[in-house]
């Protein structure tokens, strides 16, 4: 099984080598956290002009604000520094693609696997789930009326952010 982890293991030893981020607080520096998808095409701290430390980073699929973005974002906002966040979707997003009816179904048919007792968070209106998604981090009563909340699309093909929801 660890033979599966070998190459990033190897490069993780790399890294080892020249690590500098020794003592960089855990405090979102900057006083943000991003809720983004997990799509490896997004690097969010170079998308923003970040760097390490300045920001607490959640992904899951879709970028979806679920329970546990919102326990995070509460220890965040009281513990780590968190003052506003910003949720970044992205354009061609697998989860704006299918239906959670259509997922439960791909896994019956590739895996054997009953999946309907799991919402996977299907996106069928990329603006209405940013709004709806603010909206629940807005109206949570373990977080202050002064977090500052934006939800927000990356365009994957031009590099820019467009904001859709406040």
């Amino acid at each position: 099984m660890i033979d599966s982890f070998t190459d990033v293991l190897e490069a993780n030893r790399r890294f080892a080598q020249t690590y500098q981020s020794q003592g960089l607080a855990g405090r979102a520096a900057r006083g943000l956290a991003i809720v983004t998808c997990m799509d490896s095409r997004i690097d969010p701290l170079t998308v923003l002009g970040l760097a390490k430390g300045d920001a607490k980073i959640l992904r899951n699929a879709g970028a979806r604000v679920t329970d546990d973005v919102l326990r995070t974002l509460v220890l965040g906002s009281h513990l780590l520094g968190v003052e506003r966040v910003m949720i970044l979707a992205h354009t061609d997003c697998r989860m704006t693609k299918v239906s959670d009816d259509q997922i439960h179904e791909t896994m019956m048919q590739t895996a054997g696997l009953d999946t309907r007792s799991l919402d996977f968070g299907a996106i069928t209106d990329q603006r209405a789930v940013l709004a709806r998604d603010v909206q629940r981090i807005r109206s949570s009563p373990y977080l202050s009326p002064d977090l500052a909340i934006i939800g927000c699309v990356y365009d994957l093909d031009t590099g820019r952010i467009e904001v859709l929801a406040t």
